[in-house]
């Protein structure tokens, strides 16, 4: 087996790397990709002003919002990636890190249930 030499990987490197190429592909498919970014832009402005709402209802202190809404766009990216009890995991390490990051777990939980319907990850075998 041959090793192609630096050169030769750069050549085709930059015959594959067309730029008219790429804008022509991202052209054709920037409607559809509109359509699906604004789906998502409604589904996060939704999530927040369920957080939003859970954090009036908490008497949350307004320099402490951000906080609850980056813990918020965490659980949600999660809930989008994961399932079952791997989502459960992954939504208790976050958790856990906004805990350390000086925010109320008891709201942080709220969210979780509320925002969410996520329940709390069972504890496995010790």
């Amino acid at each position: 087996m041959s090793v192609k030499n630096p050169q030769e990987r750069l050549d085709k490197w930059d015959r594959k790397f067309n730029t008219e190429r790429v804008k022509a592909i991202l052209d054709d498919e920037k409607p559809t990709m509109k359509i699906h970014a604004g789906a998502r832009f409604a589904e996060i402005t939704a999530m927040e002003d369920a957080t939003k709402t859970v954090l009036n209802g908490s008497d949350v202190k307004r320099s402490d919002v951000s906080k609850y809404l980056c813990f918020a766009r965490e659980v949600w990216r999660a809930d989008r990636t994961f399932e079952g009890p791997t989502l459960r995991t992954a939504v208790a390490g976050v958790l856990s890190k906004w805990v350390g990051q000086g925010c109320v777990q008891a709201i942080l939980e709220l969210i979780r249930d509320q925002v969410f319907t996520i329940d709390a990850p069972t504890p496995g075998p010790a």
